[in-house]
């Protein structure tokens, strides 16, 4: 019970330190980079608390569902900002929606795992589901997770707006952002349970991979050309864990494997477009001959 109650009260501090370092709305580029980069240093830290005070297998289980968890939020990120575009959510709101947001989406998350945990454990056949589920999503994505997301066509959407007409843009994007997340969780729940049954390490992960998304949205938000290929390798990451479940009676590859596979697959997507861009470049058609003035002799 005290590693929860320690681990809530940190997720809390987290909370109201991220709120209150945000209160003037949207950062600069350069404050939102550098706790970007706190918050995932302080989560991946999390790692050799659990090496230390646990086992090396739990802190290797917790990085690698972590670096999913992390990887797969990317992708929500996006949608996120296709969102608030629709809604025309001013940037001051959007830290506070977005920080609501995650608070809500760790309490959700945290329902989700210990009634997950429990089902699998109850009903072995559910891990080939999860599996299948998570092969499906992979090849959705594959082929379609470079589109964007229209929030107007959505179902919860139209519910909204039915219910709730005069709803102001912030409290509108609340609610969707509470429902997408709930969506999305049901792929990456199901894909650090490949890792790991263990519901602290799986609750550790998704708690602190959501802390610095306020920050990394408004990093990203200006970004988003230049991660035209991130969903190959989120595909490629949920193929690897989808895998592992329906293999699970069979295979046992090292966590070590996985941690590469996850590294690849992200830092593949990371450098095509860098190479895409060369290559246009390159293929592009040279600029025509500047035609040299006339001058006083040539007349």
């Amino acid at each position: 019970m005290l590693p929860w109650l320690a681990l809530g009260a940190f997720i809390l501090i987290a909370l109201a330190v991220d709120l209150r370092h945000g209160s003037n709305g949207a950062p600069s580029m350069r404050r939102a980079l550098f706790w970007s980069l706190a918050w995932t240093a302080i989560g991946a830290g999390f790692a050799a608390v659990l090496y230390l005070f646990d086992s090396s297998t739990a802190g290797e289980q917790y990085l690698a569902g972590f670096l999913i968890e992390k990887s797969l939020s990317l992708d929500n990120l996006f949608v996120f900002a296709v969102l608030f575009a629709f809604l025309a959510v001013p940037p001051g709101e959007r830290r506070h929606v977005l920080l609501y947001g995650v608070a809500g989406a760790i309490v959700l998350r945290g329902l989700f795992i210990v009634v997950g945990a429990a089902a699998l454990d109850t009903f072995h056949a559910l891990t080939y589901i999860l599996g299948a589920l998570l092969a499906y999503t992979a090849v959705k994505i594959a082929r379609h997770g470079g589109e964007q997301v229209d929030p107007s066509k959505t179902f919860a959407m139209r519910v909204l707006k039915r219910l709730a007409p005069g709803a102001s843009a912030a409290a509108s994007a609340l609610v969707m952002v509470a429902v997408f997340d709930v969506m999305f969780a049901i792929d990456s729940i199901p894909a650090i349970f490949a890792v790991t049954r263990d519901t602290f390490v799986v609750f550790a992960a998704n708690a602190f991979s959501l802390l610095g998304m306020v920050s990394l949205f408004f990093l990203l938000e200006g970004l988003m050309d230049r991660f035209r290929y991130l969903h190959f390798g989120l595909a490629a990451i949920l193929a690897w864990v989808a895998a592992k479940l329906i293999l699970v009676d069979v295979w046992h590859p090292p966590i070590g494997l996985t941690l590469a596979v996850i590294a690849a697959s992200l830092g593949t997507a990371a450098l095509a477009p860098i190479r895409a861009q060369r290559h246009e470049r390159q293929r592009a058609p040279a600029p025509p001959p500047r035609e040299r003035p006339a001058t006083a002799d040539a007349v």
